[in-house]
């Protein structure tokens, strides 16, 4: 039997690396397009940008749809479409396309509600002015929107992590997975409590990082 030191030796610095591969891939993918759909969003919905409330409400729809699934139900409904791209959805790779689909519209919600934060008095100046709504969109809004999309990818990061941790479960690699293979199935509450501790850290250390990145850019 291995101890508890050996099975983190062994396993920890792979669980910690397929962790970051899932979650740096999604969180670009859910910024990116998260974002553009979130623009897409405030656009039609903004009186005096590009109001469309037909594109409005099927873009809704399909944003709260999808989260309005729990993960693990939308992660077991996406298995079919991973297997299909990579033949075996339980890797890191296919927990990175699961954690993605559920990250998009989780910050076209933040990202939607940062720019319609943001000050309407500005959006009337620019358009008075003559601004087309790229210059609006990139020389007023998102300025000021800047701080609390800062605060939207860190939350969007945290839960990332956290649902990283439920693909493992399955058996997609990461943490979760090791949690569940050596500090479950084999009693090793030691790992457990070493997981658990990592994780304290580094949600910690991303929610102070976001806290000083977004205190640095609030005008």
């Amino acid at each position: 039997m291995m101890s508890t030191w050996q099975i983190l030796q062994s396993h920890l610095p792979q669980a910690l690396l397929e962790t970051l591969y899932m979650v740096v891939i999604s969180a670009v993918v859910g910024v990116v397009l998260g974002g553009l759909v979130g623009v897409l969003l405030y656009l039609t919905e903004n009186r005096l940008l590009c109001p469309n409330r037909v594109v409005n409400a099927i873009v809704g729809f399909i944003v709260n749809a999808i989260r309005s699934l729990p993960f693990l139900i939308l992660l077991v409904v996406l298995i079919p479409v991973v297997q299909f791209f990579l033949t075996d959805p339980y890797t890191p790779s296919g927990g990175a396309i699961a954690l993605s689909v559920a990250a998009v519209p989780y910050f076209a919600r933040l990202s939607e509600s940062s720019f319609s934060e943001v000050d309407p008095g500005i959006v009337e100046a620019s358009v008075s002015t003559g601004a087309t709504v790229p210059q609006i969109l990139w020389g007023a809004v998102y300025p000021q929107a800047r701080p609390s999309l800062v605060r939207g990818i860190v939350i969007m990061v945290i839960t990332l992590i956290g649902s990283s941790a439920m693909v493992g479960t399955i058996g997609a690699g990461g943490i979760g997975d090791m949690a569940i293979q050596y500090g479950y199935n084999r009693y090793e509450t030691g790992v457990l409590a070493v997981i658990v501790v990592i994780l304290i850290v580094i949600v910690q250390v991303i929610q102070w990082f976001g806290n000083r990145r977004a205190k640095a850019l609030t005008h």
